[in-house]
């Protein structure tokens, strides 16, 4: 047992509960298979890309879903992505996967844990740990409400009526929810919603419990860890009950085992919240977070498009600081969630927000709204597919949308890190707004269940959206992995071309690979000028785009002229 982990402990629960926990984890981790022989973990590179997926998001007539998605990724995605982040697969009553009921086992309905063993021979695995609540149908909550003296504690309860106005939350819901026990009523705090009840890490004994979970998935195959809304972990009555630091005390001992049981594993830390408060998880780059999700990535490269501006975004990508060591930022546009918000606070104006709020919300988007610092509903997230959401107000054919669709996204396969798609986005999916009339939840829009036929069909048939967005992404993902200057800890450097053009310079590691990723924002063409292109380097006077897989002859000037929303990445002639 590493002096870091017991000093966390004691940190947390003092002296006395702290070695006690302490002793216990020790037991615990004795146990955990390769435990005296930790290995080195492997470097990621350019060919790493996470797809985000339900395990139900394709479906087939008499077979587990988790089983029909296995084929169906190993026939279309094996030579595209590298790593699968199956969301909640456990037993659950609500929020699609996020009530867990049991922790510890396979949802019957979606297949098994030999699926998912199966599935991991072709990729890496993430898995999600709820660590901040539990479904309030589960057996540890009932147990709980029976006044179980091993649950007794385990969840968040409320004495008398304390002011409790300084709670940040991401919902718009009552903090506190009222339940029958055993001859008496509790109230017990419910940070998410009614069904999700918080966990009480004042508890040590909740936190071992946990960690208990989170050892059995990775000898169940998770490669990758993602820690499901981690700022709220701690509740203290009189404080925000976001990033207490009792929270970073907990990533810290989560990444301090997994280090020394685990080293392959990768912790993923999940904050919805403005962008400096989300780095935060990176630690000192060493101790926290592998990777962090990039949360203001998919707002301000929505804003770019539909503002036909890269100004906001490029600012904010220069400013961009990466950690020490390993650790970097998770790349994504859109996910099972929506666009959050709240990463945008400090980085576009109220007026800029409400702008993109509004014309979203005019196009058919929606909006969810939690409670604000003064008690009233503050925007939250845009509920709306990303495809859907680039074109709100263009109406363009389809071609066009879907050129500005995959622009978006070679914008975030450009930057610096890893890169993850929705399930939705790769396979060309539009909203589904009547599954969210269906459910009564927003975020509904954005998680249809596909059935396979209907899917394949689709994808082979080239006059479909969903064919030429696929076709789209492999080309860029080709792309993306031929070259080592999109390595995620290869350099980067914004060059300024112009407001109309998003330019970014990636260079590998030695020096020797350089590639100018260029990208048209507007419905109008632009020019490329020379002084942006002298930062590559040029050998000859023909540049190579590594998407198109075509040589770009340069006009006499030495510029290169962008069709409206057009993508290249230009790598220098190296003959």
């Amino acid at each position: 047992m590493s002096d870091t982990i017991t000093s966390i402990l004691v940190s947390l629960y003092g002296r006395k509960q702290g070695v006690a926990a302490s002793r216990r984890l020790r037991s615990l981790m004795a146990d955990f298979p390769g435990h005296s022989a930790p290995d080195s973990s492997p470097d990621l590179d350019q060919t790493d890309v996470v797809l985000i997926t339900y395990p139900d998001h394709v479906t087939a007539p008499d077979e587990p879903p988790l089983r029909t998605l296995g084929t169906f990724l190993r026939t279309y995605a094996r030579n595209m992505i590298t790593t699968v982040h199956l969301l909640p697969f456990y037993p659950s009553s609500s929020d699609d996967g996020f009530s867990v009921m049991d922790y510890r086992a396979v949802d019957p309905l979606l297949g098994s844990w030999a699926d998912i063993r199966k599935l991991r021979t072709d990729f890496r695995l993430m898995f999600d740990l709820v660590l901040n609540h539990a479904s309030a149908q589960g057996s540890w909550f009932k147990s709980f409400l029976r006044n179980d003296p091993k649950f007794r504690s385990f969840f968040k309860s409320v004495e008398g009526h304390p002011d409790m106005s300084r709670v940040v939350r991401p919902r718009a819901l009552p903090l506190v929810t009222e339940f029958s026990a055993t001859e008496r009523q509790v109230r017990v705090w419910t940070t998410f919603g009614p069904d999700q009840v918080d966990l009480d890490y004042g508890d040590p004994n909740v936190l071992l419990e946990i960690i208990e979970v989170l050892l059995g998935y990775v000898r169940q195959g998770a490669d990758l860890l993602r820690l499901d809304a981690v700022a709220y972990l701690w509740k203290e009555v009189g404080t925000t009950c976001i990033h207490r630091p009792q929270t970073y005390q907990i990533v810290r001992l989560i990444r301090a085992i997994a280090d020394e049981l685990a080293p392959n594993m990768r912790l993923v830390t999940e904050t919805n919240v403005p962008h400096w408060e989300n780095v935060s998880y990176f630690g000192n780059g060493r101790d926290m977070a592998h990777l962090v999700y990039n949360f203001a990535l998919p707002p301000l490269v929505l804003h770019a498009f539909l503002s036909s501006s890269s100004v906001e975004l490029s600012k904010w990508i220069s400013g961009l600081e990466y950690p020490d060591g390993s650790a970097t930022y998770l790349n994504f546009l859109a996910s099972h969630d929506g666009i959050g918000l709240s990463p945008l606070r400090g980085l576009l104006t109220e007026t800029q927000v409400s702008e993109l709020t509004e014309r979203v919300r005019r196009g058919g988007g929606m909006l969810s709204e939690r409670t604000g610092d003064n008690g009233f509903p503050v925007p939250y997230e845009l509920n709306v597919n990303y495809l859907d959401a680039l074109n709100v107000e263009h109406r363009s054919p389809p071609d066009i949308e879907v050129k500005r669709f995959l622009s978006a996204h070679a914008i975030m396969l450009a930057l610096r890190g890893i890169p993850a798609i929705y399930f939705h986005s790769l396979f060309g999916s539009r909203g589904w707004p009547e599954g969210a009339a269906r459910t009564g939840s927003k975020r509904s829009v954005n998680r249809e269940k596909v059935r396979q036929d209907v899917l394949e069909a689709e994808l082979r048939d080239p006059g479909t959206i969903r064919h030429e967005i696929f076709t789209g992404f492999a080309e860029l993902l080709e792309a993306r992995a031929s070259s080592a200057a999109f390595h995620p800890a290869a350099g980067q450097k914004v060059l300024d071309a112009g407001s109309a053009v998003m330019a970014l310079l990636r260079t590998s590691a030695d020096g020797r690979l350089r590639v100018l990723c260029v990208t048209n924002v507007t419905d109008t063409g632009q020019i490329v000028s020379a002084r942006t292109l002298r930062g590559i380097d040029w050998r000859t006077a023909e540049s190579r785009d590594l998407i198109a897989g075509q040589r770009i002859p340069r006009s006499g000037g030495g510029e290169v002229r962008l069709a409206p929303y057009q993508t290249a990445w230009f790598a220098a002639d190296e003959r």
